[in-house]
């Protein structure tokens, strides 16, 4: 703002010099000396400080207010929406496979640490593993706006099915290692829940 009041005073001045010093030598009809010609750009010069000074300052502490004015913030763009998994019969039962693998593995971290844990952690995770191809199926499904009778349905009603029953056998096996913890007496049980895996790949 400064700047802008001194550079209004200094142009102000100037203006005001050259339209006092023309006025006078105009005004004056006889040829004027050297020296009547400094006397009036002196005397120009003392008027044009508060005839066009002051004026210039003004004008010059205007127009730096006016560039110092802060500017609007910009408003930032809204963050694009949030796609919110749909809603329909194939997200339902893709949760339901999702809440038995959850379910597997609060069962499996129940069991007393042993080697015979370690496989059945292995068939936990062989069983979450098969997730990926659930939710395979439940898009397909949704991109085909296959209704119940659609073989893709009875597919993914199988999958349902054969996860909760997977749930319940592993409940089933867990309760057996807490009064036989040893690989040797567990091994039976092992090998057949590992052969009731799904397999949704293979189908």
């Amino acid at each position: 703002m400064g700047r802008s009041a001194l550079w209004g005073l200094l142009i102000g001045w100037a203006l005001m010099v050259v339209l006092l010093t023309t006025s006078f030598s105009l005004s004056d009809d006889d040829g004027s000396s050297a020296g009547e010609l400094m006397g009036t750009f002196i005397g120009a010069s003392i008027m044009a400080g508060p005839l066009g000074g002051l004026p210039g300052t003004l004008i010059g502490v205007i127009v730096g207010a006016a560039r110092r004015r802060p500017q609007p913030a910009l408003v930032p763009p809204a963050p694009p929406p949030v796609r919110l998994p749909p809603n329909d019969r194939w997200s339902a039962m893709v949760a339901r496979c999702e809440l038995s693998v959850r379910r597997v593995s609060a069962a499996v971290a129940t069991v007393p640490p042993s080697p015979a844990r370690d496989w059945l952690e292995r068939i936990a995770a062989q069983f979450g593993g098969e997730l990926g191809d659930v939710r395979r199926i439940a898009d397909l499904g949704r991109a085909l706006g296959a209704d119940q009778r659609h073989p893709v349905a009875h597919r993914m009603s199988a999958a349902v099915r054969d996860f909760t029953a997977f749930e319940d056998e592993v409940g089933r096996v867990a309760l057996q290692m807490f009064n036989q913890p040893s690989l040797e007496r567990a091994r039976v049980h092992l090998e057949v829940l590992e052969q009731q895996l799904p397999h949704l790949g293979n189908e």
